[in-house]
């Protein structure tokens, strides 16, 4: 599909996968945490640009490397169907990241 991806290795994929979870988790919490309290307080909105934007670029991210990674995971339907509604869901790509790639290793 994305020429780029077909021609990683494995394990470079499993672990820019890794980097994303935690990256859009990150940007969840500077969302939620400090730009949207911000902005309904204070009136103040200019900060949900660049944040908003690295939210949506990491969300993005997260559900084209998750299309690769199912592979290489060997994800059952279940931890597929999970991992891909953790991105909709705040804070649950981390879990992903814990337990679904740990649980990879053993």
């Amino acid at each position: 599909m994305i020429p780029y991806f077909d021609n990683l290795p494995e394990e470079k994929l499993i672990k820019q996968f890794k980097q994303v979870c935690v990256f859009e988790f990150v940007t969840c919490i500077l969302l939620y945490l400090i730009a949207m309290p911000i902005k309904y307080e204070w009136d103040i909105w200019i900060q949900m640009i660049p944040i908003g934007s690295l939210h949506g670029f990491a969300f993005t991210w997260y559900l084209i490397l998750f299309y690769y990674v199912r592979k290489p995971l060997k994800w059952d339907d279940e931890d597929a169907m999970f991992a891909f509604l953790a991105a909709f869901f705040p804070f649950a790509t981390l879990w992903v990241e814990k337990r679904l790639i740990k649980d990879h290793k053993k």
